[in-house]
């Protein structure tokens, strides 16, 4: 029987040239005696297991990878079965609790009888328990060996929907590559997609929405002020309080003695007022004249409680311009106030662009920064408040302000890129923007066939919300790779002719 030895690197450099690792055995193989290899997925693990040919009595290894789909990680600990149940449901367990290498588990199978069996892998480990089927295999005798014949199903294989065929030849990108860099697989989805309209975008405050704080008279800023950038006041609210100060050119002992005098003359006054010796207006300026002498003294001796300067909004402070103790004039600018919500995003559209916008919007997306997600808004959040009639002649685009409410998030004044969704869905297969490759300006991703083999796919962009593209060249059944595929594709333009493989 031919057996294939594991620990030589020169044959399996050999088999890598002529076989891809072995990979071509994945097609069902009847009685062939090469080695063969299956791929699949459950919903916490992936299976990538390379096996001799299956004979009654005799040992066939399966070098098992099994992958931690979340992280995508080697499995390191754990307990790895591969187990073969016949058509009456009895099942034949064959475990190995040790990896031979980080993601590695050989497992030695040896089966009591031939026949065709469907093949179960069972992963115990702290990320989980789980069993996936991995198809069907033939058991053969000595001389007469077998392996896969039938290819595990996809998700979408009960509904009969087939995989998109594939063009161009597999890439090579091994498990220890994968498992090296950020990496991560998932299948193509089904989904929709609203049509939208995007340009790039400002955030700033709503009409009314802002506010300069002045100081309404000559004063001193009180110590126990506490103003900083961010803080958050209520419509009404104390945001400063100011000390009157006194006017120069006279000192404290003669505003003191004006003062003493005013607080006698109101005294006469008001014993006059009793006995009806003078006017009510006559007792009113002399009161007015004590009270104002009286707050002059207090500000210049230090005492008096000070004037508050309240808030005209809810908001929060975006610039303070003063500090507490600072003396400032009437009319001096004392903070800048911004309201957070609702916020104003100001979006310029391309003419035919703005063109197809309704009253009604069905949300907002505004992009993330660099390795950021996108912040989505729904319908009930945004509104459109206006369309300029005309093309602003700096930009050559069509200011369009659409109001956002529960937009703490966003910073005002920023520059973002902003997509305003409408009314109205297409549906198709859906992907992450991630698994979409600029390669030479044609939009491609990679679609991964079996665990280390991959196939470069050409798409055509529909649609884009956030970080979902709708794309048409991928099929239902195909699993694509989602981060990670900026390295296959270095690894496709690589033409040294070197063959790497792994030592097993």
């Amino acid at each position: 029987m031919k057996r294939i030895d594991w620990t030589n690197t020169a044959l399996v450099a050999v088999a890598l040239v002529a076989a891809g690792c072995a990979k071509q055995a994945a097609e069902p193989h009847g009685e062939d005696h090469e080695p063969w290899a299956v791929t699949s997925w459950g919903e916490r693990y992936e299976i990538f297991a390379e096996a001799d040919p299956l004979s009654v009595g005799e040992v066939s290894k399966s070098h098992t990878h099994v992958t931690i789909l979340e992280g995508f990680a080697p499995l390191t600990e754990g307990v790895v079965s591969a187990v073969l149940i016949d058509s009456t449901g009895a099942a034949s367990a064959f475990t190995q609790p040790k990896a031979l290498r980080a993601g590695i588990f050989s497992i030695e199978i040896k089966p009591k009888t031939a026949g065709t069996f469907d093949l179960v892998f069972r992963i115990e480990s702290a990320a989980g328990t789980e069993e996936i089927r991995s198809g069907r295999v033939q058991v053969g005798l000595p001389g007469h060996p077998g392996g896969l014949v039938e290819a595990p199903a996809s998700p979408t294989d009960a509904k009969g929907v087939a995989a998109t065929p594939g063009s161009g030849d597999p890439v090579s990108f091994l498990k220890e590559q994968q498992w090296r860099i950020p990496f991560a697989t998932e299948w193509a989805t089904s989904g929709f997609l609203n049509a939208s309209v995007s340009g790039p975008a400002r955030i700033r405050p709503a009409a009314g929405g802002e506010a300069v704080l002045t100081a309404p008279l000559d004063g001193v800023v009180v110590p126990s002020s506490r103003l900083y950038v961010g803080l958050a006041v209520a419509r009404g609210g104390v945001v400063v309080n100011l000390r009157p100060r006194a006017t120069s050119g006279r000192s404290y002992a003669e505003i003191k003695s004006e003062s003493q005098l005013a607080t006698q003359r109101l005294a006469r006054l008001e014993d006059l007022f009793v006995a009806e010796a003078v006017s009510r207006a006559e007792l009113d300026r002399a009161r007015g004249a004590a009270t104002t002498l009286r707050a002059e003294l207090d500000a210049v001796s230090g005492a008096g409680t000070g004037v508050p300067v309240t808030s005209p909004l809810a908001g929060r402070i975006a610039e303070v311009m003063v500090t507490p103790g600072e003396a400032v004039a009437a009319g001096a600018a004392l903070a800048r106030l911004v309201q957070t919500d609702p916020l104003w995003v100001e979006v310029g559209l391309r003419p035919d662009l703005a063109g197809a916008l309704g009253t009604t919007l069905s949300g907002l997306v505004i992009q993330g920064g660099p390795g950021q997600p996108p912040t989505a808004f729904p319908a009930r959040a945004v509104r459109l408040v206006s369309r300029a009639p005309g093309v602003d002649r700096a930009t050559g685009l069509v200011q369009t302000i659409v109001e956002v409410r529960g937009a703490e998030t966003l910073r005002l004044g920023t520059s973002v890129q902003a997509e305003i969704l409408l009314p109205g869905e297409r549906g198709g297969i859906i992907v992450p923007a991630g698994a979409i490759v600029d390669d030479a300006g044609v939009p491609v991703v990679y679609v991964q066939p079996e665990g280390e083999s991959f196939l470069r796919r050409e798409v055509r962009i529909l649609g884009r919300q956030g970080d979902r593209v709708l794309v048409e060249g991928v099929g239902a059944a195909d699993r694509l790779v989602t981060r990670g595929a900026a390295a296959i594709r270095r690894a496709s333009q690589m033409s040294s002719g070197e063959i790497e493989g792994h030592v097993h």
